[in-house]
């Protein structure tokens, strides 16, 4: 079944016009895309959006403490119970478009088979966590959003760290639903079997550090 954009096109007097348009558009987005990957570095935080480079700015340390507090709590589950890899802040993940460096992103064990030693590009993550900045709200809650939901990533969780709310996004067909912002409660994953944290746990060291605890005592 054709989307309402594609019908749109489809029935465009101008259709061989805007084909046209758009081809040589994405012609030169691939050449700057070659010369993304033969100019990026390891020292900085690149991602490539649309046609642009962005380069991203130091972060904040409570935003970095909040990503560690997610990645250590299920880099942890995940390694004690085989189910995959985590991997925290500069692992470029590769979209058919786009290349992102998502805060937190988890491979379920057929990705994770994909990935060795000298892996530079990452395939599509099974889950992704963003912890929002001022510099990057849009971009996560637009373009990202969608193209994560667009190509499977089952399970989307938008952080943000001043107001101290997550948002557990699910993959319902190829979008992401609403979903609750939420300060309390438990935060139960669909994409990890059996991970489920306080959501205190993202925001409060000690309560990281009790649910990080159980997590290793339940695996020993």
């Amino acid at each position: 079944m054709n989307s309402p954009l594609l019908d749109a096109l489809l029935d465009s007097p101008a259709l061989p016009e805007l084909i046209y348009e758009a081809q040589k558009s994405l012609a030169q987005e691939q050449r700057l895309r070659r010369k993304f990957y033969e100019d990026i570095t390891p020292e900085n935080k690149w991602e490539f959006i649309n046609g642009e480079v962005v380069l991203h700015s130091p972060a904040l340390d409570r935003h970095l403490a909040t990503s560690m507090r997610i990645c250590e709590l299920l880099r942890a589950y995940v390694r004690t119970r085989a189910l995959g890899i985590v991997r925290h802040e500069k692992a470029m993940t590769s979209f058919p478009r786009n290349d992102y460096e998502p805060d937190v992103m988890y491979f379920g064990s057929t990705k994770a088979a994909l990935i060795d030693p000298d892996t530079l590009r990452f395939p599509v993550p099974d889950l992704v966590v963003e912890v929002l900045s001022p510099s990057t709200e849009a971009r996560d809650r637009g373009v990202k959003f969608r193209d994560y939901a667009l190509h499977g990533v089952g399970e989307y969780w938008i952080v943000d760290a001043v107001e101290e709310t997550v948002e557990l996004h699910r993959l319902e067909g190829d979008a992401y639903p609403p979903a609750e912002r939420q300060a309390d409660g438990t935060l139960v994953s669909d994409v990890v079997p059996g991970f489920e944290i306080p959501v205190r746990a993202v925001f409060d060291e000690s309560e990281n550090l009790a649910v990080l605890r159980r997590i290793l005592g339940e695996a020993g």
